[in-house]
């Protein structure tokens, strides 16, 4: 868009033509010092709305009189009032614009992962997002549609949003990580709860396996999987127990009597540290980021190993 550039001050500078004076001068800064200040929405309308107030005050009178000066004023305001209106339902047109947009895209990725979107659990999500406003709003419904697509999100009326979902309850290691599956991991927790000693579960989970398999194939994802899980079990301590969770998260039981921030910040290290891995594609290599993130539970508030199937419900300390 090519428009003509004000002047440097944004607007000419009447006041100093030696006629304009007093209350005139006056006037002036305070009509093209607003126009200088209001927002600018849509650049061609904000830079006709400029011209005008500057066409306006060169309008006003050398001295001034209610007669002379008053229908100036009014058109003045006026032109300032049709601007507000001008920006208020630009912003409305882009506000629809952008939650018809959001809305589509959640339905084309409820699609991808074989969830209906007029199902009693996502048809809500979608009705939210006319009704985001403020930053908080959209920051609380980022967060919820995040609970319902990560991996074993839900609490039964919600369904799970990832095709990568199913807990492993096997005891054996023979998944795509090489580790002992879901059911070792509720037995290790099991034996835990019965000494009584503290500790924390974290579970790890691995994102965008689903993009990784729909361009590479499965062999991709389970490399992916192995890659992380020789990572994990690398990073952490010798004692601590790795598990398969589901297949896109691996598990880990730590015991230590280390707070919850201290272990935090130990994890988020080990997380930040994961680097490209590379995996073989076809007979070439091909470098890929998974990136990691974790959920930290302290074992204190495991009544049971049958809750270990509850961490996404749970009140854990995700990061």
């Amino acid at each position: 868009m090519n428009l003509k550039p004000f002047p440097a001050s944004g607007k000419e500078d009447l006041t100093s033509r030696p006629e304009v004076r007093g209350s005139e001068r006056c006037l002036t800064h305070l009509a093209e010092g607003a126009a200088l200040n209001m927002p600018v929405i849509d650049d061609l309308v904000y830079h006709t709305f400029r011209e005008a107030i500057a066409t306006m005050a060169r309008q006003l009178p050398d001295r001034l009189s209610d007669s002379d000066a008053l229908p100036v004023i009014k058109s003045i305001l006026k032109e300032f009032e049709n601007y507000r209106k001008g920006v208020d339902a630009s912003l409305r047109e882009r506000q629809a614009g952008w939650r018809t947009l959001s809305a589509n895209l959640l339905r084309e990725l409820l699609g991808t992962l074989g969830i209906d979107s007029a199902s009693a659990s996502a048809a809500p999500l979608l009705s939210q997002i006319a009704l985001l406003t403020t930053g908080e709003q959209i920051q609380a419904f980022r967060v919820q549609l995040e609970d319902y697509l990560r991996p074993g999100g839900g609490q039964g009326r919600i369904e799970r949003g990832s095709a990568f979902k199913a807990a492993d309850r096997s005891e054996a290691n023979d998944n795509a990580a090489g580790l002992r599956g879901g059911g070792a991991a509720q037995q290790c927790l099991s034996a835990i709860l019965d000494r009584g000693t503290a500790g924390f579960v974290v579970l790890f989970r691995l994102s965008c396996l689903d993009v990784i398999g729909e361009r590479f194939g499965i062999e991709a994802i389970h490399d992916s999987l192995m890659a992380i899980a020789a990572y994990l079990t690398q990073a952490l301590r010798t004692d601590d127990a790795v598990f398969h969770w589901s297949d896109s998260s691996l598990l880990a039981i730590l015991e230590t009597p280390a707070t919850e921030q201290i272990l935090s910040a130990a994890m988020q290290r080990i997380a930040n540290s994961n680097r490209d891995i590379t995996i073989s594609i076809g007979g070439r290599n091909v470098m890929l980021r998974i990136p990691l993130t974790f959920e930290l539970t302290p074992i204190s508030r495991f009544h049971s190993a049958e809750d270990l199937l509850k961490l996404s419900r749970g009140p854990a300390m995700r990061r």
